[in-house]
């Protein structure tokens, strides 16, 4: 396998960092071209010391004297803003650009990435939600491939790996988050330190209050119709508490293809990186001698509103599910910010999905005045 630069968009984050774990355990067959951070300077230039990539971005502009102070010596490039993070992820010198910004601030990287012709590893679900026709334009257009990092996409992409079947269903496994057994009724009561507790992953913030509200798994519903071309009716979510089995294929002859592995970022990461080859991950493997129990079963979407938002906002199709993902970025930082209850997030992205205007065919341009419109609607709305 010959050697791949990678660079990491939003690498002080949890898949970031994951990230660099993954090619600290293989300096032999990757090397960091671009480490980029929103404002964590401190472990940017930690990061940048160990790896020594090319350039570092740092987006918000006033920390750029502190890391250019701390990298330069060390013939390491350093930019700033929001315009510099566009540009790095165009650069030739990058083999693979792995994407793990958070919310939509992560789409014109990404697109700037695929329009040079880059493949991307995908960890930033808003990207493909909020513009999901012009991603999947630009990767067929330019021959760049678009290879998911999320757990249940790359469980999918695994099944299908020497397929050339036609699907009958994809099965999107989902935990449930910390509210599983939690009575509707109870929801009014719910806490942020109770929300940011989930029972198998360690994520970001704003994942582990999208996987409490089960509005991460409708993301995952609008990603899968893009990834893999099916209709909206061959996607169901299935809760399965385990998180073993990461997601499953089925068949026209009912056969069915699943996924399973311990809930351990690494092994998609690593996957997306090596792609089509597999690389020994340490402490990785399930113990099939102890005793497993798989359970799998539909999901309340009475209760967990957000999942039938995402359906919805699918099947109206257009700016729709850019201005859920907008509207759902401003509910949920305002619950983390006490602001917010937790019961009342679905309620500010149904409102603005209703007061946003639609538009059929979006441009990138349309869709940057909708998140702005959405954000605001939102905003007034809490």
């Amino acid at each position: 396998m010959k050697k791949k630069r990678i660079s990491i968009l939003g690498s002080t984050g949890s898949i970031g960092t994951q990230t660099l774990e993954v090619i600290r355990l293989h300096p032999d067959l990757f090397e960091v071209e671009i480490l980029t951070a929103n404002g964590n300077a401190d472990l940017l230039i930690a990061q940048a010391l160990e790896f020594r990539p090319n350039a570092v971005v740092i987006v918000d502009e006033e920390k750029h004297k502190e890391v250019a102070e701390a990298l330069t010596p060390h013939f390491i490039k350093v930019y700033a803003g929001e315009n510099a993070l566009t540009e790095v992820a165009a650069w030739d010198t990058a083999d693979m650009v792995v994407s793990a910004l958070v919310g939509f601030a992560g789409l014109r990287p990404a697109l700037a990435a695929l329009n040079a012709g880059k493949a991307v590893a995908l960890a930033n679900k808003e990207t493909l939600v909020a513009a999901g026709s012009l991603i999947t334009k630009a990767a067929m257009e330019k021959k760049a491939p678009v290879i998911p990092v999320d757990s249940e996409h790359s469980a999918i992409f695994q099944c299908l790996v020497g397929e050339q079947n036609e699907i009958a269903k994809l099965y999107l496994t989902a935990s449930g988050g910390p509210f599983l057994h939690t009575a509707a009724e109870d929801f009014a009561k719910i806490t942020k330190a109770q929300a940011l507790k989930h029972p198998n992953w360690t994520m970001g913030a704003k994942v582990t209050i999208d996987s409490a509200t089960m509005m991460n798994k409708g993301l995952e519903v609008i990603e899968a119709y893009w990834l893999f071309g099916v209709s909206v009716e061959k996607i169901e979510v299935v809760v399965h508490p385990q998180s073993i089995v990461h997601s499953m294929v089925q068949f026209v002859d009912g056969a069915v293809k699943a996924q399973l592995g311990l809930p351990d970022m690494k092994l998609p990461i690593q996957y997306a990186l090596s792609f089509p080859q597999r690389l020994p991950l340490p402490d990785a493997g399930l113990n099939f001698s102890n005793p497993l129990q798989l359970d799998f079963f539909s999901p309340d979407i009475e209760k967990f509103r957000c999942l039938a938002l995402a359906y919805e906002a699918l099947r109206r199709g257009g700016n729709i599910p850019c201005v859920m993902n907008a509207a759902n970025e401003i509910a949920v930082a305002a619950f983390l910010d006490d602001k917010l209850a937790f019961a009342a997030i679905p309620g500010v992205v149904e409102n603005a999905m209703n007061a946003v205007p639609f538009i059929a065919n979006p441009s990138y341009e349309d869709l940057v005045v909708t998140h702005t419109e959405a954000q605001q609607a939102a905003s007034k709305n809490i």
